[in-house]
């Protein structure tokens, strides 16, 4: 017998016969792909196909597939295709192959209207199931407040201190950092173009106006999304994983006022006072850049600052603060409790908690700016 596998033709009348033989394993897969692809060529040519696999010595899962894929191939092409010769060893392993149904190829040329409206429908379906989830979330993290408020005892102050602790007190040097970083970049930008214009002190307007109201809060919020987000989901997927949440149920206890409340109340904490300390930071290195860059003096940039902003640009960002923070909070936590018993679940879910909250938090954003400049602020 051959040490090396052979698909043989053999020709019987209007059928064909392919007889196969020798060692069919994953051992010898580039030979056993090159002589199946072979054959699968042979789609048309006769009305009735048999595959006889007696001569086969040793057959694997390999070997199998590539014996059912080589069946199911002439099959779709028309042809009348068995397999015959099957050993009482290896009739087992072909059947439960045969049971593996291939998923179908995506075929581009059957791209239709109707697919293509199925598809926007699926996703309009998808994102109405996100709205609703997150306001199914929004009402549970109140109703939990209002039971919390009825009897304080009940509220986790110690898991809210570590909660805060790590969302807040570990974020400053990375927020005042980058936030001092961006605000150098806009008041050096701003300077550059400026100048030609005789200008450089509006640089001073720009910047207290802009990290005041926007680029303060919204750079911090994303930051926030990306970095305190990320976690609250991975923390209460593997959670739900290991079964966690389900034996805090079993024991009496609600998932939301343990695990939600305590870090939703965190984050609303933290995000004011890391968006004034991120608008701090970047007034310091706007400043800084304007007097060693654009020549105006530390006093000058001070007065004209007083006298470009005032207490209402301060207030629009810390109202923002903690919208910006329950919507990332309320996010990450869907998505960290939307988590299956699967890693790919876990690493999908999380990051669908820093894309989604990045763009509510941007939505949020443009809201807050309408509404601002519609009373006035």
């Amino acid at each position: 017998m051959s040490s090396d596998p052979t698909l043989e033709q053999i020709a019987k009348g209007n059928g064909l016969a392919l007889c196969a033989a020798g060692p069919w394993t994953a051992r010898f897969a580039p030979e056993l792909e090159q002589i199946v692809s072979a054959a699968e060529r042979l789609t048309g040519s006769r009305p009735n196909i048999f595959i006889d696999v007696s001569q086969v010595s040793k057959l694997d899962t390999f070997g199998a597939w590539l014996i059912e894929r080589l069946r199911r191939s002439l099959t779709e092409g028309g042809v009348e295709a068995r397999i015959a010769g099957l050993s009482a060893d290896y009739s087992t392993l072909v059947e439960e192959v045969r049971r593996v149904k291939a998923s179908p190829a995506a075929d581009l040329t059957n791209v239709t209207i109707s697919g293509i409206l199925e598809q926007i429908g699926r996703t309009m379906a998808g994102v109405g199931g996100t709205l609703v989830s997150l306001v199914d979330m929004l009402g549970a993290v109140l109703a939990a407040s209002g039971r919390v408020l009825r009897h304080p005892r009940t509220f986790r102050l110690t898991s809210t201190v570590h909660h805060l602790e790590q969302v807040c007190w570990r974020a400053v040097p990375i927020v005042v950092l980058i936030t001092f970083l961006i605000g150098c970049i806009i008041s050096q930008q701003g300077i550059f173009h400026f100048r030609k214009f005789g200008a450089d002190i509006f640089v001073v307007d720009m910047l207290g106006v802009l990290v005041l109201r926007e680029i303060g809060v919204l750079l911090v919020a994303i930051m926030v999304a990306g970095r305190s987000g990320s976690a609250y989901t991975a923390e209460l997927g593997s959670m739900k994983m290991r079964e966690e949440i389900d034996a805090l149920r079993t024991m009496g206890f609600d998932p939301i006022e343990v695990l939600v409340l305590p870090r939703m109340l965190a984050l609303v904490l933290a995000l004011p006072i890391l968006a004034f300390l991120g608008a701090m930071a970047a007034l310091y290195g706007g400043g800084l850049v304007a007097w060693l860059y654009g020549g105006v003096d530390p006093e000058a940039f001070l007065l004209r600052l007083r006298d470009a902003i005032s207490i209402d640009h301060f207030t629009v960002g810390l109202i923002k603060a903690p919208v910006m923070a329950a919507v990332i909070g309320i996010v990450a936590c869907v998505e960290g409790l939307a988590v299956q018993g699967s890693a790919e679940s876990l690493g999908r879910h999380t990051t669908a908690s820093v894309v989604k909250g990045i763009f509510f938090v941007i939505v949020m954003d443009g809201v807050f700016a309408i509404f601002f400049a519609s009373i006035g602020m």
